[in-house]
């Protein structure tokens, strides 16, 4: 299956111009569904994944299932105020501001292997404040894997130094 054809496009959202890539239809399908974790687990099962990382919210999905097949545990990146106990935080720039993602400083042992995954690449913003969250607290980052990449917004630029994983990829909006 190209699973591309699953992946539902949304012109004009959140607004004006950008074409929104939604992967609810990808998740609603169970053989695409199957298919896109088959196909991540593949990309990561020989490399001593000890932990995968997920990225709030969409991450948590495949996030939590690839490490169930992985027999590793499962960490939540979230926004601020979404967890109880003793955090680590990591700011990064948008477009228009900031923003904060944070991790239990429990979450992640010193030698730990980590995937961290997120549904999709933009500009990377997020996923390279995870890394530096997980590389703070000692951790090694095996991987790194998306669903969808928007290869046109060049956001794999910033991750010269990891292996980066997507399952599709978009060349223009």
């Amino acid at each position: 299956m190209d699973l591309k054809s699953a992946i539902r496009s949304v012109p004009n959202f959140p607004k004006e111009g950008i074409m929104f890539r939604d992967i609810t239809t990808l998740l609603k399908d169970p053989i695409a569904m199957n298919q896109a974790l088959d196909e991540l687990y593949e990309f990561s099962k020989d490399k001593g994944i000890t932990k995968v990382v997920g990225i709030e919210s969409r991450g948590f999905i495949l996030g939590g299932a690839l490490a169930s097949r992985l027999n590793a545990g499962f960490i939540p990146i979230r926004k601020p105020g979404k967890l109880p106990y003793v955090k680590v935080s990591e700011s990064y720039v948008l477009e228009y501001g900031t923003d904060t993602i944070e991790m239990h400083t429990d979450s992640i042992s010193e030698g730990d292997v980590i995937l961290l995954h997120d549904d999709l690449l933009a500009t990377g913003g997020t996923m390279f404040a995870a890394c530096k969250l997980v590389e703070q607290l000692g951790a090694k980052i095996a991987q790194i894997s998306f669903i969808i990449e928007l290869s046109f917004l060049n956001g794999k630029e910033k991750f010269k130094n990891y292996e980066v994983k997507s399952l599709v990829s978009y060349d223009s909006e």
